[in-house]
């Protein structure tokens, strides 16, 4: 594929990327702390495109090559509009799965949104390529992400350090077809990618590597949805038109800030990390944004290891649900006190956890797998009365961090916003806004937002309300060469927050203060030694990051409830094994091994937030 690689735009003076030792650009910072975004920009062959689109309504005739009519592009581009409305804005190829032929033959019959066994959820094409969702046709109205097909194709391409993941495969079923394609089960999504005309597209679904778990599609059910996706792309519309190299991300006030301080990039809570690895030290602000909370102050930092909260169900030591009682995570003894509103909670400095101890697969952590995105609180903490220890929710606003589209299914905590700008492509999600409030508000697939506009209120809903902390989750996406992938976007937010406050904050790289020597996390033998099995993890219809923690919050909630009845009862001994099992991971392979060893699924799959996560991402056991 010929390409241009750039480390964002060329702009003047300080911010214009340098020359390395063999000629390619590097990222220069601002001399802050800051980068600019790697991107490699496509060349796009648009006779290929004109001739492959000409291909099927003027098959050639006695060998001869098809007809290439100059505006072919154009009328396929006004007969798509009112299904696939702006699809000429696209500058590369738009691949649909929509009949090319019909098309031409009857342009002044629109394509249909449901054809050849998927439904059209949510387009979008723009400066920097376009994106696309269908459903499959037999999910019903409680859809969920995993019948989602996605499909994008990028000019803009983010060259970020190689995945911590498997990598990628020939595709046995697609090869013939399309020469180069890759397999890849890559954060919880079962892609198939590859190059045509100059270009990168990728199809990804949701799935469980393995056999089907609750409810969610197993990658083999996807592998079958994606090649018959696949195998009904055609071309459909696009123009050719300049594309953009970068942009300059980073726009930092002059005046220095007279109390906002904040932890390099990568320096997680000590020992809060996944098998003892720090965060990632990513210094790259790769969008210039709104700070996604309507006021300051704000604070980024750990819900999960941080006061009143629950270590990530590695353990906690000396914990009593009673409010300003005092314990500590069993992993890093870190001094804590059950109140949610503890003064440390909402304090700077900030501090990073993308790669903080979650079993979710980041390809861009350390270990491969963390957080995935930020967790923000906001200044305010409403306690109902004098005795609680938690933050009402609902008080603080959300607003949109850039004109985006919004992609989004009713009744889900997801919600995603696609940036398809001059030399930026990107997306968005936000987590813990209350799903009934979204839907209220219109804020599903295909609504148009603009920058600063409310959106909605900062929740603590996770599966259900009252599921984590007040905060507000934020994620970053962007595309590679295997689709989407998370990258930290601790640095674009602290860049985003000073703007808001309108003062340049201070970077504070200083040790943490010695804490007690962490106890070992307990292991506790498999689950099939045990007299009553634990409470199954049911999948809603929810996917969130949090997908898994339904049962073991009630089962928490009944035991902590009464005090008394902990040491008895059903539904308390099956809490405390969930909690148990949580913890205990025997048996558990490093990533790429390709067989997880006896009771490893026992083990995991209570502290999987996920369940498609619930092992490593080695071998496509199900395909």
């Amino acid at each position: 594929m010929r390409a241009i690689v750039v480390g964002g735009l060329l702009f003047a003076g300080t911010l214009a990327p340098a020359a390395g030792q063999d000629g390619a650009p590097v990222a220069r910072s601002d001399g802050g702390g800051m980068t600019l975004p790697r991107v490699t920009v496509a060349t796009v062959d648009w006779d290929a495109a004109r001739a492959e689109a000409a291909a099927p309504a003027q098959p050639p005739e006695g060998g001869g090559a098809p007809e290439q009519p100059a505006d072919l592009l154009t009328r396929l581009n006004a007969a798509a509009a009112q299904t696939f409305p702006g699809i000429g804005k696209s500058p590369v190829p738009v691949l649909l799965p929509v009949d090319t032929a019909a098309l031409l033959r009857t342009p002044e019959t629109p394509p249909p949104a449901e054809a050849a066994g998927f439904r059209l959820n949510f387009f979008l094409a723009g400066p920097a390529g376009y994106d696309a969702a269908f459903l499959l046709s037999s999910a019903g109205p409680g859809a969920r992400e995993d019948r989602l097909i996605v499909l994008s194709a990028t000019a803009i391409l983010y060259d970020l350090d190689p995945p911590i993941a498997e990598p990628a495969r020939p595709s046995p079923e697609l090869g013939p077809l399309i020469p180069g394609i890759r397999r890849r089960f890559l954060e919880s999504y079962l892609r198939y990618s590859f190059e045509r005309f100059g270009v990168s597209y990728t199809v990804a679904m949701l799935c469980t590597d393995g056999p089907p778990r609750g409810r969610r599609i197993a990658c083999a059910q996807a592998a079958t949805a994606i090649v018959a996706f696949i195998k009904a792309l055609h071309v459909v519309g696009g123009t050719p038109q300049p594309i953009a190299a970068g942009v300059n991300t980073i726009d930092r006030p002059t005046a220095e800030s007279p109390d906002f301080t904040y932890d390099p990039p990568g320096r997680i809570v000590r020992n809060s990390g996944m098998r003892g690895l720090d965060g990632k030290p990513d210094t790259t602000v790769y969008a210039r944004i709104r700070f996604p909370l309507a006021q300051a102050p704000a604070y980024a930092n750990s819900q999960s290891f941080l006061n009143w909260g629950n270590c990530d169900f590695t353990g906690r030591v000396g914990f009593r649900p009673v409010k300003g009682a005092p314990y500590r995570c069993r992993v890093n003894a870190k001094p804590l006190v059950f109140d949610e509103s503890a003064p440390e909670n909402r304090s700077y400095p900030w501090r990073d956890n993308f790669c903080e101890h979650r079993r979710f697969f980041v390809s861009q952590c350390p270990g491969g797998e963390g957080h995935q995105g930020q967790d923000i609180r906001p200044a305010h903490c409403e306690l109902r009365n004098a005795g609680a220890d938690r933050c009402a929710p609902l008080i603080d606003d959300v607003v949109a961090a850039r004109d985006a589209t919004v992609m989004r299914l009713p009744r889900h905590e997801s919600l995603y916003l696609y940036v398809n700008a001059p030399g930026e492509h990107l997306r968005l999600r936000y987590l813990h806004m209350y799903p009934a409030l979204l839907d209220e508000a219109g804020l599903l697939s295909g609504r148009a937002v603009r920058e600063g506009e409310v959106i909605g209120k900062v929740g603590n809903y996770d599966r259900i309300p009252n599921g984590t902390s007040y905060h507000l989750h934020v994620e970053i996406q962007v595309p590679t060469r295997d689709g989407w992938v998370f990258v930290n976007p601790y640095m674009t937010l602290v860049a985003a927050y000073e703007r808001l406050i309108g003062g340049r904050g201070l970077e504070v790289d200083e040790v943490d203060p010695p804490l007690p020597a962490p106890e070992p996390e307990p292991v506790r033998p498999p689950d099939a030694g045990n007299p009553e099995p634990a409470p199954a993890i049911i999948a809603g219809p929810e996917t969130s990051h949090h997908v898994g923690k339904r049962t073991r919050l009630k089962a928490a909630s009944a035991c902590t409830a009464k005090p008394a009845a902990r040491s008895s009862g059903r539904g308390c001994r099956a809490a405390r094994r969930a909690g148990a099992g949580a913890r205990a991971k025997p048996g558990v392979p490093k990533l790429g091994r390709t067989t997880p060893a006896a009771g490893a699924r026992q083990g995991r799959v209570g502290d999987h937030l996920r369940e498609s996560d619930a092992r490593p991402e080695a071998g496509h056991h199900g395909l």
